[in-house]
């Protein structure tokens, strides 16, 4: 690895040698270039603007899609009468505490596993095992097991969100540069020091990435579990759209879940963007 870079730097400085003698060439740029401005919008705009010109000229069927402007329409019914407001209140209720309860599970379980070995080999093995079942697939033992109350949905959404923090904050603590933790034994640190000094801040950009798969495990639980035998939730209100025929009401549906993963996600990449400011990386 040392011979590798040190030929890359070689080359790097006959290159600016090079650049040096001849001022007018400029240097080829390898990265992906400069940030676009609200370039996060342009693929939901095009895809909008395909959808719209669609259905104004007849590509797609009003019975199997319906048009932007019906779903606008449906959506300001939808909020007239209350409906919307309620059935996103209780999925939005149902979401945040699956995901707090997993947030938390996930880290207590990656710290216990990644700062002890004893710990790894009691809880990585089952945790690793339930990462190949998908939470989707206990369903039917959590239905036996605790019915179709709101215990059942929050803890499928708990088990959707808890499996990637683990992952990736275990990856994190396990990746911290073991120089740092003979440093911290060299000066002394405590062992609560050296996990508020050396682990926390070394796992979290593992922490931060798994919570951004975590936000999105959390919708996709919620959209299945609501359309098991619920009195509630936007999933409900789409299940009970589906027997009727109603596909604008699907498509409210599918749209508000959309939006509020964006949301989600975008909300931690902030959240990841200034907390890990200090990092150079091909992103910036």
């Amino acid at each position: 690895m040392s011979g590798e870079l040190a030929t890359l730097a070689r080359v790097g400085a006959g290159r600016e040698q090079v650049t040096q003698a001849h001022p007018l060439r400029r240097r080829r740029r390898l990265g992906p270039g400069k940030q676009i401005r609200f370039g996060a919008a342009i693929g939901p705009v095009l895809l909008l603007a395909v959808w719209s010109i669609g259905s104004a000229v007849g590509w797609l069927d009003p019975r199997i899609l319906s048009a932007p402007w019906t779903v606008v329409t449906t959506t300001g019914e939808l909020i007239s009468d209350g409906r919307l407001q309620s059935n996103l209140w209780t999925s939005t209720q149902r979401a945040a505490l699956g995901l707090g309860i997993g947030i938390v599970l996930g880290t207590v379980l990656a710290l216990l596993s990644g700062l002890s070995r004893l710990g790894e080999a009691i809880l990585d093995g089952p945790i690793q095992i339930k990462r190949a079942i998908p939470s989707l697939a206990l369903l039917p033992l959590l239905i036996l097991w605790l019915g179709i109350g709101e215990s059942m949905k929050v803890i499928t959404i708990t088990l959707g969100v808890f499996v990637p923090i683990y992952l990736h904050t275990h990856n994190g603590l396990r990746t911290i540069d073991s120089r740092y933790v003979e440093l911290a034994e060299t000066v002394g640190l405590s062992r609560w020091q050296f996990i508020r000094r050396v682990v926390l801040p070394g796992a979290l950009p593992g922490f931060l990435l798994g919570m951004r798969f975590a936000v999105t495990g959390a919708w996709l639980s919620l959209v299945v579990v609501e359309q098991i035998n619920s009195t509630s939730g936007i999933g409900y209100m789409m299940e009970l759209a589906r027997t009727y025929g109603q596909t604008d009401i699907i498509i409210v549906g599918l749209v508000l879940y959309g939006v509020l993963g964006l949301l989600s996600d975008g909300a931690v990449r902030l959240i990841q963007r200034r907390t890990l400011s200090w990092r150079r990386t091909l992103a910036d």
